[in-house]
């Protein structure tokens, strides 16, 4: 949109992922050094601008209701939207990057019941591009020929590679919303996400400086290097730690593998004898984390990790020390919602930045869902959705 985007998430491997799924690459000059050397130099990823941005949109109230978050936005600037105006009903095109982790899944049902909402859609057709940018682009290209679309929807594998299928859409004259992840082009109507990654691992490092003693160690644990939203999450962080000066003894990839998380752990445990702080730039496994403490017969000490429903019931269960930023799962209705208020011809947001709640020990109980599975994600905003939470793998 107005400019690279940092919100995509990243791919965990094949087993349990974050958020939304993204490609990696190798470590680039500037990423982190060895375990043991600090926060090391700044990641390549990192924009001040941007950074100044997100830290200052989470204290900016949204319009909006109240208690619909996936209606609200951050200081839109609203595009006129009349000569996409259609009467009739209407074909929802959606370019799925992919359906290959909790955080889709929980997703895309989301947004199978917003759909389902409104009469004034008469089918809701998508296709899953399996995590690989060429299929995506055949798909969008099959859904141009199709000339069924009324508006098409698209969740980008990768930004650089789907932003000319994203523009081939655009000149096709279909409205486009692209959502989660950006592309390089100002030609959708709208893009929506949440405020980004910035703001995601600020939090969480501003919570463990505040919690852990001066002279305390943190262990930082990450996924992937050179991904670009688990970048900016631990540039955002490093500011935070080197404008603290805590002593950050190790940065850590984990490949999003909960066995080698225990391992980093316990290795940790055995050079320092203790740890006083765990960053983590997403909360797939920071259970994991967490049972490496217990394992080993410490406390578990402050940590982060996500609206995840494992995470939150041992929060509760163990009394943690605990934050949980958000990447909520909720965006999924609002590109729903903005195809047909642009198919009304209403105005929309140009870039519909979403609010980034963050759970805390004082609303924690508010987000445990106890009749859903483990990895359901908390901020969906569901619950009052027809069929939850059984099609969200619930229990009455």
């Amino acid at each position: 949109m107005r400019r690279p985007m940092r919100y995509r998430l990243a791919v965990l491997g094949a087993a349990v992922l974050v958020a939304a799924g993204c490609t990696s690459t190798a470590p680039e000059e500037g990423d982190d050094g060895p375990a043991g050397s600090g926060t090391g130099q700044q990641s390549s990823f990192f924009v001040q601008a941007d950074y100044d941005r997100q830290i200052a949109q989470r204290d900016t109230a949204p319009t909006g209701p109240a208690d619909q978050p996936w209606l609200q936005a951050i200081n839109p600037q609203l595009v006129d939207t009349a000569k996409y105006k259609k009467a009739g009903k209407h074909t929802i095109c959606f370019s799925n990057a992919a359906v290959n982790n909790p955080w889709r899944v929980v997703g895309w049902t989301t947004m199978q019941a917003e759909a389902k909402l409104h009469p004034e859609i008469a089918a809701l057709t998508a296709v899953d591009a399996e995590g690989k940018d060429d299929k995506q682009i055949s798909d969008i290209d099959g859904l141009l020929a199709s000339k069924k679309c009324s508006a098409l929807i698209v969740s980008p594998n990768t930004t650089a590679a789907l932003t000319p299928a994203v523009e081939k859409a655009c000149q096709a004259g279909l409205p486009v919303i692209v959502f989660d992840r950006g592309v390089n082009t100002e030609c959708p109507v709208t893009f929506i996400h949440p405020i980004g990654g910035y703001a995601f691992g600020a939090t969480a490092a501003e919570f463990l400086t505040g919690e852990v003693k001066k002279d305390g160690k943190i262990l930082a644990l990450r996924i992937l290097p050179g991904v670009d939203v688990l970048e900016t999450r631990w540039s955002a962080a490093k500011v935070i730690f080197d404008k603290a000066d805590v002593d950050v003894v190790g940065v850590e990839f984990t490949d999003g593998d909960a066995a080698k998380v225990k391992t980093i752990v316990n290795d940790y445990l055995e050079r320092y004898g203790s740890i006083d702080g765990v960053w983590m730039d997403a909360g797939a496994t920071s259970v994991a984390a967490a049972e490496a403490f217990e394992d080993a017969g410490q406390q578990v000490p402050a940590i982060n990790g996500e609206d995840q429903q494992d995470f939150l019931r041992l929060w509760q269960d163990k009394k943690l020390t605990a934050i949980a930023p958000t990447y909520p799962t909720y965006q999924w209705r609002t590109p729903i919602i903005a195809a047909l208020d642009i198919l009304a011809g209403k105005q929309v947001p140009k870039e519909w930045v979403l609010p980034q709640p963050t759970i805390t020990q004082d609303n924690l109980s508010r987000y445990l869902l106890p009749q859903l599975p483990p990895l359901h994600y908390a901020l969906c905003g569901c619950e009052q959705m027809p069929g939850f939470p059984q099609n969200w793998g619930g229990n009455q």
